[in-house]
């Protein structure tokens, strides 16, 4: 098996994999409510992405309790239980090291939120308006 350039910014099969079983192992455990805090058992919390360090040891998560309700309490509880999670998220896949999980927020629905809201402001879709009956004759 060929090893990936070390320039290339692309994550290997294996880190993806590795990745999709950490977020599976973690929303399955924040699901059932394995971990006992008042934050986290409020709202469902989702996990969107997981991205891995090359060398496995680093998990960077990014989470969003439903509705974006209580954001900041989530992540603080998540962090406050991050050594609890760790443990049950190595009970549930086989590495050699359990990935030291760090959590964040996830922004994606706020950048896409931003980006709709670029596209339909009036500059942009003048723009983005039907062309000219003109232009469209020609071959």
């Amino acid at each position: 098996m060929s090893r990936p350039s070390p320039k290339s910014n692309t994550p290997s099969h294996r880190l993806e994999r590795v990745a999709e079983l950490i977020r599976h192992a973690l929303a399955e455990i924040l699901a059932r409510g394995d971990i006992l805090d008042d934050a986290l058992g409020r709202h469902p919390v989702t996990v969107p992405v997981v991205r891995m360090s090359p060398d496995l040891k680093h998990a960077a998560v990014s989470v969003m309790p439903l509705g974006g309700v209580d954001a900041a309490a989530t992540i603080d509880a998540l962090n406050r239980h991050k050594k609890e999670i760790r443990t049950l998220v190595a009970h549930r896949i086989n590495l050699k090291f359990a990935p030291d999980l760090r959590f964040a927020l996830d922004s994606s629905f706020e950048d896409q939120a931003r980006i709709d809201a670029l596209l339909k402001s009036p500059e942009v879709a003048r723009d983005l308006g039907p062309r000219d009956e003109a232009e469209g004759d020609e071959p």
